[in-house]
Order: structure tokens, then C-alpha cells, then sequence
């Protein structure tokens, strides 16, 4: 959880400061995308990070991968919207 200053700003140009949500890491570009225009359908305002994890289960190695936020009123919306895609949201 972070918080933001508005809506596709982490720099404070932007609306009211908000508490953002971790709901999904993508560890491929293309699923980003696909995430990305699914919140864009749905009308769930985003942010996008890029940052690292630890993945691998034999070879951990720290990775990069897009880290989706939304806010707390949207959360539910945002975690149904990817179970019904077929997404593993966090929990």
C-alpha cells in the first residue's frame, strides 16, 4: 500500500492524495498490456510501477515486473475484474 497524489501522477500535480492498492504483478510485457486495457475498459483508474520480485524456485533471481495499483474503493471491482479474466489477483 503507497500513496498517490492523482490520477496517473506520483509527483503531486494531481488530485488528492489517495491509498493505493497492490493487486496484480505482471511478469510478461504483453500481459501488462492486456491488464492495462482491461482497467481502461472498465473505467478502474490505475497506477503502474515498474519494480523488482524474487522469482525462480531452484535459481532465485530478482526480476522486473509491472505493479498494478488501484485504490481502496476500487479494490473489489479491480480483483473481480481479473479473477473473471481468468487473472490470479494478490491477496
Amino acid at each position: 500500500v503507497w500513496e498517490a497524489d492523482g490520477p496517473g501522477s506520483r509527483a503531486g500535480l494531481r488530485g488528492p492524495r489517495r491509498l493505493m492498492v497492490l493487486v496484480y504483478i505482471s511478469k510478461r510485457l504483453k500481459e501488462a498490456l492486456a491488464i492495462e486495457e482491461l482497467f481502461k475498459q472498465a473505467g478502474i483508474e490505475y497506477e503502474v510501477e515498474p519494480d523488482t520480485y524474487v522469482g525462480g524456485i531452484i535459481f532465485r533471481t530478482e526480476r522486473t515486473g509491472a505493479f498494478f495499483y488501484v485504490d481502496e474503493e476500487n479494490e473489489t471491482a479491480a480483483r473481480d475484474l481479473l479473477k473473471s479474466k481468468g487473472y490470479t489477483a494478490l491477496s
